[in-house]
């Protein structure tokens, strides 16, 4: 969710619960974490994965290679694989946050697309800093349920931050872009209410995952994940012409259940589908 939403969150949460941690995944490589604390935080231990954070509110103080370090709302943090840190508040009034972590794995075949041969792995030697590229790429993972093409374009979106980051390491490339492939990727899509596995998208287009994602947003302005989001929910609007039940609507459109069809449904089009049935049906043409 956006990070004006996160903060807005944590602060009802906050007064409710005190600490509390939420987590989703691993799906793929990918885990999700939103957090409050105000009292004890958390001992210094390791993550296998990279460690991309967003402080929303209050100061997060931590240990990191030797030093103190402090977040700030809106700052990013960076942690690499394997290095030891703790967390803790950095005033009485607790820090809110959330955070990507992502296999290292992942982060090294995306580099190897976006700039066009194999790279090192990006090292900061600042944990923390200021990089909207990377905030926006680790809020976006937290509006949506993290499917297959949207955890692609979340990989590329955080490989590309990190590369930018990390002075040391060479330039993202200017994708060269394979029309074909990509016009079939796109046909595919257009093809079918169903989400899309990366792999599906990968044997139709020619491409590896990573390059699709790139090449994709270059040439139609858009994440494959995106297109195939607008897509499902262009078919779920024609099927709220029906009598169908909201849940089966859901569901031939490919969404979890009904809750999470709502909400990509309000996002996109600002009120939530019942309303929008609700108003269909009282229109009258002239």
């Amino acid at each position: 969710m956006p990070a004006s939403l996160v903060a807005s969150a944590h602060a009802g949460l906050e007064r409710s619960c005190g600490d509390w941690v939420r987590t989703r995944g691993p799906f793929g490589g990918v885990e999700l974490l939103q957090a409050w604390f105000k009292e004890r935080g958390f001992s210094p231990h390791r993550h296998d994965t990279y460690g991309i954070g967003v402080t929303d509110a209050g100061v997060q103080t931590f240990e990191y290679r030797g030093a103190v370090e402090r977040s700030l709302p809106g700052q990013v943090a960076v942690l690499h694989p394997d290095e030891k840190h703790d967390g803790r508040p950095g005033t009485a009034d607790g820090f809110g946050y959330h955070i990507v972590y992502v296999a290292p794995e992942l982060i090294a075949r995306a580099l190897r697309d976006v700039v066009g041969r194999a790279t090192p792995l990006p090292f900061l030697r600042e944990p923390v800093l200021a990089s909207e590229q990377l905030a926006r790429a680790v809020s976006s993972a937290f509006e949506s349920d993290l499917e297959p093409l949207a955890r692609d374009t979340l990989v590329v979106r955080l490989a590309e931050g990190l590369l930018r980051a990390d002075a040391s390491l060479p330039k993202a490339s200017v994708p060269c872009l394979d029309q074909r492939g990509l016009a079939r990727a796109r046909d595919c899509l257009d093809s079918t209410s169903s989400v899309v596995r990366s792999s599906v998208l990968e044997r139709v287009s020619g491409l590896s995952r990573y390059a699709l994602s790139r090449q994709f947003r270059a040439l139609y302005g858009t994440s494959p994940y995106r297109y195939s989001l607008l897509r499902r929910l262009d078919f779920a609007r024609e099927r709220l012409r029906s009598d169908d039940q909201l849940a089966d609507v859901a569901l031939a459109a490919g969404f979890a259940d009904q809750a999470h069809f709502t909400r990509m449904f309000k996002a996109a089009y600002g009120m939530p589908p019942q309303r929008y049935r609700t108003l269909q049906s009282c229109a009258r043409w002239s």
